[in-house]
């Protein structure tokens, strides 16, 4: 059944009350549809990704069945991949728990061990562990499974894209038979559907319609640019959207380093986070992002695993995610409980068609969109400059200047000391030019050949006019075409060495938006002086 209430449910006092407190008004989709059938004992099999709610589909059920079986012996184990999603977990059932009396508690590695095993001593309702740790607490025998009447599985994919499938085969053995088995995934790999046949009774499959399983609040947005121009979009991106907090991925260490240390020399407030950080910078890093003192932060995906700060309002895709599974993890990072959100991801010519299977894996439209241009940069720039200066005057933190003010206006003009403070503040420099490149996935290179064409944006011309008007009169298949740049008054095209000739010659004279179009080989690029 399909509840739009949580007092639907028939859950105890204690429970709404603590719902009530936590901010929650109405039951997301996949709590409508999975909260029901997991209060009657049944194993689920969730379709969910981060960020729909999740946690308390399977935190309610846990709390509202919670009776300790054997003493301080634990009665629900949830497994999570990493130990910042270990400890998420444990703080909402904790909260959700709190009027019943249900602890949970986190267990992880980087933790003190001795600490954990002191908490488990006392007696816990439910334990949430990430697999390794959880085999450690096993073989020292400070942890005992057998009281175990739920188990549940978060974020499956995750734990087997990390190895740990063997892991959870022998806590699953551990755990009684007659175990209540939760199941969630944002993907549904073959190992992982194995793993719900070998273990699980009859499971109900809990699908949210595939069209929201990427969460329909996210707006997502591709730009196609150059590599060399990934940086001056992203910084134009910033100064037009003006995000609150954005997360950047990439897909190397070493592209996070370059880019947080470009955003950093150019006055961003951004940090990095990936595997060769130590944990504890990585955790401070995370804190500081949390907290709003770094607004913007550079991370692999490796490092962002499990990340769930609920202001993150952009994800930008720096690199195109190398998989489906890999761009619905990464965009569930925005529009967290509720909320808005905005998916953006950069694409080179050569990745058109990556971008295009992301799109039919994972069910979605990814929207093409214009860069912010210089004016709208520099609109922005100035509105922030003004705040700036406003923010300055309203707290009186100008006047250790006044003298200084007052000398420079004994000598000139008003509005030219002005001008000059602000051109100083603001660095002097206008947005840079980013040129609009855009492709059909042909790779440029060896056996291509750029011509130059008497047709641009100006004459409302677009990349797939082009394209099917060489293909058609030139009778040459469209796939054969490669990197299309516009300009305002001309374009450039790549098509085959061998069909160049028949490109000029059918071209030459057609009559394009009303206009003659001239084609001829276009000059060959110059390289710049070092």
């Amino acid at each position: 059944m399909n509840h739009k209430r949580f007092s639907e449910f028939g859950l105890s006092d204690e429970v709404l009350k603590a719902l009530f407190d936590m901010g929650f008004e109405e039951p997301t989709p996949i709590q409508k549809i999975a909260v029901g059938p997991a209060l009657k004992g049944r194993d689920l099999i969730g379709l969910a990704q981060t960020g729909t709610g999740k946690t308390a589909a399977f935190g309610i059920p846990i709390v509202e069945k919670g009776r300790r079986s054997k003493g301080k012996f634990p009665y629900a184990v949830v497994l999570a991949p990493t130990r910042e999603l270990a400890v998420q977990v444990a703080q909402e059932l904790n909260r959700i728990g709190r009027n019943k009396g249900v602890i949970s508690v986190p267990i992880y590695g980087g933790q003190s061990i001795e600490r954990q095993i002191k908490s488990l001593q006392k007696g816990v309702d439910a334990v949430v562990g990430t697999p390794g740790r959880v085999i450690d607490h096993i073989q020292r025998g400070t942890l005992n499974l057998g009281g175990i009447s739920i188990v549940v599985l978060d974020e499956a994919d995750e734990m087997l894209n990390m190895g740990f499938i063997d892991d959870i085969e022998r806590i699953l053995k551990e755990t009684p038979k007659e175990r209540q088995t939760m199941l969630f995934s944002a993907t549904m790999p073959e190992e992982i559907v194995r793993i719900a046949r070998k273990y699980m009774r009859d499971p109900e499959r809990v699908f949210v319609d595939p069209k929201k399983l990427v969460v329909t609040k996210i707006t997502q947005v591709f730009y196609e640019v150059r590599e060399e121009d990934k940086i001056k979009a992203l910084t134009r991106l910033l100064d037009v959207e003006d995000p609150s907090l954005t997360l950047v991925f990439c897909h190397t260490k070493r592209e996070v380093d370059e880019v947080s240390g470009k955003l950093q020399q150019m006055g961003y407030s951004a940090g990095a986070i990936h595997g060769d950080f130590t944990q504890s910078f990585r955790d401070e890093m995370m804190e500081k992002f949390r907290k709003g003192e770094t607004d913007i932060l550079v991370a692999t995906d490796v490092a962002a695993r499990g990340l769930d700060i609920p202001d993150v309002s952009h994800v930008i895709n720096y690199s195109i995610p190398q998989n489906p599974d890999g761009y619905i993890h990464r965009i569930g990072r925005t529009g967290r409980a509720g909320k808005s959100g905005i998916a953006i991801t950069f694409v080179t010519p050569r990745e058109y068609r990556q971008l295009r299977l992301i799109e039919k894996s994972a069910k979605t439209t990814i929207r093409k969109a214009k860069l912010p241009t210089k004016d709208e940069v520099k609109r922005a720039r100035e509105k922030e400059l003004m705040e700036d200066v406003e923010g300055v005057i309203a707290g009186n933190g100008h006047d250790f200047y006044v003298s200084l003010a007052e000398a420079l206006l004994s000598r000139h003009e008003p509005k030219d000391v002005v001008a000059a403070a602000l051109s100083l503040a603001a660095g002097g420099s206008d947005p840079e030019d980013i040129e609009e490149s855009l492709g059909t996935g042909i790779p440029s290179g060896a056996g291509m050949v750029r011509l130059f064409l008497t047709l641009g944006k100006k004459d409302k011309i677009r990349v797939g006019d082009l394209v099917k008007s060489i293909s058609a009169e030139a009778n040459i298949p469209g796939r054969k075409i490669g990197k299309i740049t516009l300009f305002d008054a001309f374009s450039f095209v790549e098509v085959p060495a061998h069909l160049a000739d028949r490109v000029i010659s059918a071209l030459n004279d057609v009559v394009m938006h009303g206009r003659k179009i001239r084609v001829q080989p276009a000059e060959p690029v110059k390289k710049k002086k070092k």
